[in-house]
């Protein structure tokens, strides 16, 4: 099963020159909190923004080119094939982006956590796509606020 986890501002914005565009330490710590344990789904250009491999977590990057891995991190060469045979396992997969990832990925989640900041709008250049709400059911699962910047962590269900 896929879920996707970001944290998004009021125009969807992601990220800026290959960073978050929202630095929230609370909110670093859900997602610390929700992935710990797991396998996390992301772009080259993610695994490579990470200051370091995310602890216990095995590291699974979309990737058409070879580059150093170690035994926590593994290329995945075929974004369909990959989606086709783990989408019905029980096991959770988290994706974490990035921006092209999340919406070619976002037709095969079953789950997504989206961290909806409220700040002031961020000059981005990477959004999470768009998806129909009608097509999910939400619950607020926590808020917070951190350097004035209110948030809250919205669970969606796909219907």
């Amino acid at each position: 099963m896929f879920t996707i986890i970001a944290a998004v501002g009021r125009n969807r914005e992601l990220g800026k020159s290959g960073g978050l565009v929202f630095r929230l330490p609370s909110d670093l710590q859900f997602f610390k909190k929700i992935t710990t344990g797991a396998k996390v789904f992301m772009g080259k250009r993610t695994f490579e923004s990470l200051p370091k491999k995310l602890p216990n977590r095995q590291h699974l990057v979309l990737a058409d080119v070879d580059f150093p891995v170690d035994e926590d991190v593994e290329i995945v060469r075929d974004l369909d094939e990959f989606a086709r045979t783990h989408k019905d396992t029980d096991e959770e997969i988290f994706v974490i982006g990035g921006g092209s990832v999340y919406a070619q990925m976002l037709p095969h989640a079953q789950k997504m956590y989206l961290t909806e900041v409220d700040g002031a709008d961020k000059d981005a250049d990477v959004f999470f796509p768009e998806f129909d709400k009608s097509e999910w059911s939400s619950e607020t699962v926590g808020k917070g606020e951190d350097y004035g910047v209110a948030y809250r962590h919205v669970l969606y269900q796909r219907k």
